[in-house]
């Protein structure tokens, strides 16, 4: 009996199966998947580039981002190209030239799995190879944005370098494009040749192992073209190098980051490298001499005569002529070039103007009443440290816990009751911490700006040694007058912020309750199109902007909103000054950002790394230089930038003009930067000179005050900066704004100083100040007050040390520091004076219970006469001999401690165990005995101890009835 299958077609014996219905949905969702991916790659590649375009359409800088993508684009697009054609061409034409199946050895036999893989997809596997490099060059490429659009808009200097006559414009604009072509050269040479070699072994044309010829002669005319243009290339290579030499860093004695040549680069490498240049201009020759001669033989001997000239004529003889002619007598050798150093470095940096001036650092003064009124009418002395006060203003302006202060406040000018004043300013900005119920919409719509600027004198304090406030309270009230006080736009503001739609933000809280407030600026982007709703959810990843009901008509986003940041977005060829501080301009918080522009090619000019020299004791993270650059040999203040704190305008000043790396940007980037002639008259006010700029002049001033060669070599006046005294953590100290007059000024102005030691000495070396005023007519003056090397004027650690050592001084502030009361010494100003140096430190005291600092003392100290008091004008008097000392002090928050009584036995032996303990310190100083230096501290440690102990023990037994002196005299003690 026949067995019958079962009919699983359908029909009358049952259903039909179709098996194959599911395979073909599971592909089509899998298909279906694979799109959804793609076009959500896709939109998250396109959110971030829309999201771009709109911001910088938002600040009214399309331009600079059109500009940037475009060149970017286009550098990509054709370097990636000449890659990928260099190296896909020679592909295609080592397959085209290889020889014959035929004529194949048994070595190339054993390759023809491999060629037969390839066969079929000869075609994809070239596009892939010739793709996948041209991708890498492109990229490589896009990265060299800057510097095709310096080359193509490069503005001459005017000015031409003392070795090979050229432009400096060749050096800074020119020779690093020519670099980046050679390099890119470089790479598709050894590429194609690379590529090239592997498909002629591949198919014959190459053999290692087999007897007879090692290659065709196609391939041997081919990869001979190759090697040919790789040595041409290394021989425009040589020739550049010779002017690579003005701008090559290497190291001299007592000079760091020293560029340009040397004498044995001018009297060595460069006629080495002409000499090399010839010599491979010779090898490419006989490289591409093979095509006739069809041998090996002539370019090898010549590739080897170029490799042995490398060594014996660019590495073995300048060595030689180092060693013989230069070092037996560097000084006289190196004379000349270190001259051209001094020269270009001077000017690279703006320091070659620099008045220098001798300076006794002794006063002849001896008219006591004078030298008191010239210390009045030489400085507006500032008591209030920006760096420590910063608690006292959140302490005292805060208002709510919502709100912050930087910890690090500024110096600008205002003016009150009609004069100048030099004032301490910060910006009540919000702090998204304190906010007590943090979610979505508290962070991003509720709490979005800060409110109000605080403002206080600089040279004077409260009677409680608190600020003198000249503009406080929320809204703020004071001097500044009527302006809009809500700040969206800050150093703190770092979140994004979603304005002015349906959901309402508050604006501040007073008494009468928190009032609402919808955001009327032009600034942000709007988020009322879907498709940038989608943008946003995308970029910031942050779903609920896609589908939240807060975000409505007229809501717009702000972000990018810290100053810095905003000015380095639409200037990114600019490096931005760490320190951006704010400013009410008319009837606007203006927040005033430094730029520079930057080079590293300025020929002789020594380099210097910008994150190190601009580094001091207050700089943190926030205070940073944003650079674009950080080893560099040239730097100008070129542009002045402000953001407005309200609406987040961005406006770039032409300041030096100049500059013509400035000029260059202007040219790539027209209509950016606004002429200096557009700055008003308000804004001028603020403008003062750039602290990193100032720190960089400083720091190449160290070695460069000196312009005589001899001097330069042996280093005998090379200064230093010191580091603070007020701080432990041995930075360098900051520089400090101050209204004072040098001794060729006939009125104060406002300057930016600084002091200097010699190398490995602490006494004061030089004092240096700049005028800060961009008004005054000697804005940006440097002037240097050199003392003499055989004189020992304390240097800012000595004045610390000797105001930490004195007895007296050392007792009172133990008392001060009674309980856990902590005292912080304000900044050391130092001022020059009748021929003297004044120092000028304050003294807070944080008290028990507290969390903010009050001035307390004033130290102050000209000459070898030192004073500690409760005020500047008693302590001015003590040290001027115009009246006598306090003697005592009053501890913080208490007024029952009596002030040291020479009666007590206890004490007058510890005073005089402190006193001697501090000469023994100073002699083992003086030679160098660390080891008794630090015995002798001990001992002072230990006779201070006792003096506060007899001291307390005094204070117990006086009871609650006693008085100290400064109270008896009606005086308000503290």
């Amino acid at each position: 009996m026949a067995f019958q299958m079962p009919d699983r077609g359908g029909g009358p014996t049952g259903p039909r199966i179709r098996v194959g219905r599911p395979s073909r949905r599971i592909r089509t969702l899998l298909t279906t998947l694979g799109v959804l991916a793609a076009l959500a790659m896709l939109f998250v590649m396109f959110a971030g580039f829309w999201t771009d375009w709109l911001w910088y359409r938002s600040v009214e800088y399309s331009s600079v981002f059109t500009t940037t993508l475009g060149t970017k684009i286009g550098l990509f697009a054709v370097f990636g190209l000449l890659m990928a054609l260099a190296v896909g061409f020679n592909i295609w034409l080592a397959h085209r030239l290889r020889p014959p199946l035929s004529a194949m050895s048994m070595e190339q036999q054993s390759l023809d799995r491999y060629r037969m893989s390839i066969a079929p997809y000869k075609k994809w596997a070239l596009l892939a190879v010739a793709a996948l490099v041209g991708l890498v060059a492109g990229a490589s490429a896009a990265g060299q944005w800057r510097t095709w659009l310096q080359w193509v808009n490069g503005v001459s200097f005017g000015q031409k370098d003392p070795q090979f006559h050229k432009d400096i414009s060749f050096y800074t604009f020119d020779l690093p494009w020519y670099r980046f072509l050679l390099s890119f050269g470089f790479a598709a040479a050894v590429l194609s040749l690379i590529a090239a070699a592997l498909v002629h072994y591949l198919y014959g044309g190459l053999r290692l192992t087999s007897p007879g010829g090692r290659a065709t002669s196609a391939a041997t005319g081919h990869l001979s073209v190759l090697l040919g243009l790789f040595v041409g290339l290394k021989a425009i290579a040589y020739w550049l190098d010779r002017y690579g030499l003005a701008v090559k860093s290497s190291g001299l004695k007592s000079t760091d980051g020293w560029t340009g040549l040397r004498y044995v680069d001018a009297n060595a490498y460069l006629p080495a490298k002409t000499i090399l240049f010839i010599i491979a201009l010779i090898c490419a020759v006989l490289f591409f001499a093979t095509l006739w001669r069809r041998t090996w033989q002539l370019p090898v001997i010549g590739f080897g005569l170029m490799v042995l000239s490398a060594v014996l004529i660019g590495g073995l003889y300048p060595a030689i002529v180092q060693k013989f002619q230069v070092q037996p007598n560097e000084q006289a050798k190196e004379a000349p070039y270190i001259k051209k150093n001094i020269t270009a470095t001077r000017e690279a940096y703006g320091i070659d103007g620099s008045d220098v001036k001798d300076y006794s650092g002794r006063s002849e003064v001896k008219d006591k009443e004078k030298l008191r009124a010239d210390a009045d009418s030489t400085a507006s002395l500032r008591l209030l440290d920006p760096n420590i006060v910063s608690p006292t203003f959140q302490q005292q302006q805060q208002v709510r816990g919502y709100y912050q202060f930087p910890s690090t406040l500024d110096v600008d000018r205002y003016k009150v009751d009609g004069k100048e004043q030099d004032t301490v300013i910060g910006l009540r900005e919000l702090n998204i911490k304190g906010v007590s119920d943090r979610n979505w919409i508290n962070d991003h719509f509720k709490y979005t700006h800060g409110y109000g600027a605080i403002t206080a004198k600089g040279t004077s304090t409260d009677k409680a040694g608190a600020p003198d406030f000249t503009e406080q309270s929320l809204p703020t009230e004071g001097v500044l007058g009527k302006y809009e006080q809500r700040v969206y736009y800050g150093e703190k503001t770092s979140q994004y912020s979603i304005v002015g739609g349906p959901q309402k933000e508050l604006d501040y809280s007073s008494d009468k309750g928190e009032k609402s407030y919808s955001y009327q600026g032009k600034s942000g982007v709007s988020l009322s199109n879907p498709v940038n709703r989608a943008a946003y959810a995308v970029a910031f990843g942050e779903a609920k902007i896609l589908y939240s009901g807060a975000i409505g008509e007229g809501s717009r986003i702000l972000y990018n909103r810290t100053p810095k940041e905003r000015v380095e977005s639409v200037a990114p060829w600019l490096t931005i000054d760490g320190d951006a501080y704010p400013a009410v301009v008319g009837n606007r918080i203006q927040w005033i950002v430094d730029a520079y522009t930057t080079t590293n090619g300025y020929p002789y000019a020594s380099r210097t790394t910008l994150g190190d020299t601009t580094a001091d004791s207050l700089t943190t993270g926030q205070r940073a230089v944003v650079a674009q650059q950080n080893q560099v040999n040239y730097i100008r203040n070129s542009v002045k930038a402000t953001v407005d704190a309200y609406d987040g305008t961005v406006k770039l000043y032409q300041w030096d003009e100049k500059d013509p790396v400035l000029k260059t940007w202007m040219k790539a980037f027209p209509g950016t930067v606004k002429a200096k002639s557009t700055i008003s008259g308000d804004l001028m006010d603020h403008l003062r000179y750039p602290q990193d700029l100032f720190k960089v002049q400083r720091e190449l001033l160290t070695r460069y005050h000196v312009t005589n060669p001899g001097t330069f070599y042996t280093g005998s006046e090379r200064w230093q900066v010191p580091d603070d005294p007020t701080t432990k953590k041995g930075n360098a100290v900051p520089p400090y704004y101050l209204s004072m007059k040098m001794p060729d000024q006939k009125e104060q102005s406002f300057s930016l100083t600084t002091t200097f030691t010699p190398k490995s000495r602490p006494n004061l070396g030089a004092f240096m100040a700049v005028d800060a005023d961009a008004k005054s007519p000697g804005y940006g003056k440097i002037r240097i007050l050199k003392l003499p090397s055989e004189t020992t004027v304390w240097g800012p650690q000595q004045a610390q040390s000797k105001f930490n050592g004195d007895p007296d001084i050392a007792n009172q502030i133990n008392i001060l520091q009674r309980g856990d009361s902590e005292v912080e010494y304000g900044n050391l100003l130092t001022v020059p004076l009748d021929g003297g140096l004044l120092y000028v430190e304050p003294v807070y005291v944080r008290g028990a219970g507290s969390n903010y600092p009050l001035l307390k003392k004033v130290l102050v100290n000209y000459g070898e006469k030192i004073a500690f008091e409760d005020t500047l004008d008693k302590a001015l008097n003590v040290v001027f001999g115009v009246s006598s000392p306090s003697t005592g002090t009053k501890p913080p928050d208490e007024g029952t401690t009596k002030p040291p009584t020479s009666q007590n036995p206890t004490v007058k032996q510890a005073v005089k165990d402190a006193q001697d303990a501090y000469e023994a310190g100073q002699k083992a100083l003086e030679s160098k005995d660390f080891s008794a230096y630090g015995k002798a501290q001990k001992d002072l440690k230990d006779a201070l101890d006792r003096i506060a102990k007899a001291e307390a023990g005094s204070s117990d037994k006086a009871g609650q009835g006693d008085k100290p002196e400064a109270e008896k005299d009606g005086k308000p003690a503290g």
